[in-house]
């Protein structure tokens, strides 16, 4: 599945709810999806600076595609990190750079964030695009 793709699956699955309180409590259901972060990566060199929260994001590349993990101190947060997971993991640091995050605003989830979580999220964003760009500094050197 594409990053578009990924992103279509998303807004689908979020039109059915109505209400924001509906989608919160979506997003906290998605946060049990995650797996465990390896409490080697449970450390400063990890963690994204930015989020109100704690929140932690590993990146390694198997097979030319990058794998991300993460984990977070709060479940709103720990909701947002898994979908970002969801619709990165598993594609080209290529891809990820380059890829337009069009299935936040399409959700409505910039204006219902409070100004710190969406800050966090902007963060987590970054930070995974910047693994991206690590990882395809790597391959062309």
């Amino acid at each position: 599945m594409t990053i578009n793709q990924t992103q279509d699956a998303i807004i689908e699955e979020f039109s059915i709810y109505d209400d924001w309180m509906d989608r919160y409590n979506y997003l906290i259901e998605l946060s049990s999806e995650l797996k465990p972060l390896d409490n080697a990566y449970r450390n400063d060199n990890y963690l994204i600076s930015g989020c109100q929260s704690r929140v932690w994001i590993a990146a390694e590349l198997k097979d030319g595609n990058i794998i991300f993990s993460a984990d977070s101190d709060a479940i709103i947060t720990k909701g947002l990190v898994a979908l970002l997971i969801r619709v990165f993991s598993g594609h080209t640091p290529k891809e990820i750079y380059e890829a337009e995050l069009y299935f936040i605003d399409k959700i409505g989830m910039s204006e219902n964030l409070s100004p710190t979580r969406a800050n966090g999220l902007v963060a987590m964003i970054k930070q995974m695009k910047m693994y991206a760009l690590a990882f395809m500094s790597k391959q062309n050197s």
